[in-house]
């Protein structure tokens, strides 16, 4: 194959992982979306003046195809859905930009339709000018705007009303680490906000909670409901990692992996629990 088609791809596969992942919520898939891209790109790259442009708009067309075999899947969908986290070292450098990939966003972004998300990420997250979305997405200008428009009202109410210091979100994670591994149920009811809530995603394969807790008591009622049947709380070991940009946990229970991700709130405490242990969304750990 021409060099030059592999270097012109290469050049842009990570901003089209990002965009994908943004798009889809799913690693694995934005790599199938990406790959597709690929596959197209081998067929018409020869020909293609601006590169950058046309593998960002086959992109995110292939995401809105997905999105759209994948609206009633997700309707049926057993209990809460969850992006498959995207899990990184706490010694590495993080490769996104923490608010541009939190799991509150993320669920935010779900709330669009595929036209709505697009047009929101393109414009606000990837910073591309309304005429370029227009024509990324084949559409006049103005409904771009008025799209736009739309999602960033949705989108809003889920951006962070403050920043959360790492390292003040990093001891808070530990500190739930340590509480679980000893089924301290005191001390974890003491790390949650009285308005808290968890969410956790089994996607009908593994054990976990069909609807939202909300709630100090309720997320504690959970957990009290597993230390006594099971003595502890299940945990073989603990891993601290980033968990879609922020610092979260890895654990190995008795029945597999799973994550969790944190989101505290302005006074130090967890506001959100956000739990995966869908087995279809942990083949990457």
């Amino acid at each position: 194959m021409d060099a030059a088609l592999i270097d012109g791809f290469e050049a842009n596969r990570q901003r089209l992982k990002r965009l994908a992942y943004r798009m889809l919520g799913s690693v694995s898939e934005a790599e199938d979306a990406v790959q597709d891209a690929w596959l197209r790109w081998q067929r018409a790259g020869a020909e293609v003046a601006d590169p950058a442009a046309w593998l960002v708009r086959t992109t995110t067309r292939l995401c809105i195809d997905r999105l759209r075999t994948a609206k009633a899947e997700r309707a049926a969908y057993k209990g809460p859905w969850l992006p498959e986290p995207l899990i990184e070292p706490l010694t590495a450098d993080p490769v996104e930009r923490a608010e541009e990939v939190s799991v509150a966003f993320l669920l935010a972004l779900e709330r669009l339709s595929p036209l709505e998300r697009a047009v929101f990420l393109l414009h606000d997250v990837f910073e591309q000018d309304y005429a370029e979305v227009a024509e990324t997405l084949d559409r006049k200008e103005s409904a771009v705007r008025q799209l736009a428009s739309r999602a960033r009202e949705h989108v809003q109410t889920a951006r962070p009303r403050f920043t959360v210091d790492h390292d003040k979100a990093l001891k808070l994670a530990a500190a739930f680490a340590a509480a679980s591994a000893t089924a301290d149920t005191r001390a974890l009811s003491e790390l949650l906000a009285e308005d808290a809530i968890m969410v956790s995603d089994g996607g009908g394969k593994r054990t976990a909670a069909l609807r939202v807790l909300v709630g100090r008591d309720d997320v504690m009622a959970l957990i009290q409901g597993i230390v006594w049947r099971h003595g502890d709380m299940g945990v073989k070991s603990v891993e601290a990692v980033r968990v879609n940009g922020a610092p979260g946990l890895l654990l190995q229970m008795a029945d597999g992996p799973e994550t969790f991700a944190f989101e505290p709130d302005e006074d130090g405490r967890i506001a959100a629990i956000y739990v995966m242990r869908n087995p279809d969304k942990l083949r990457h750990v």
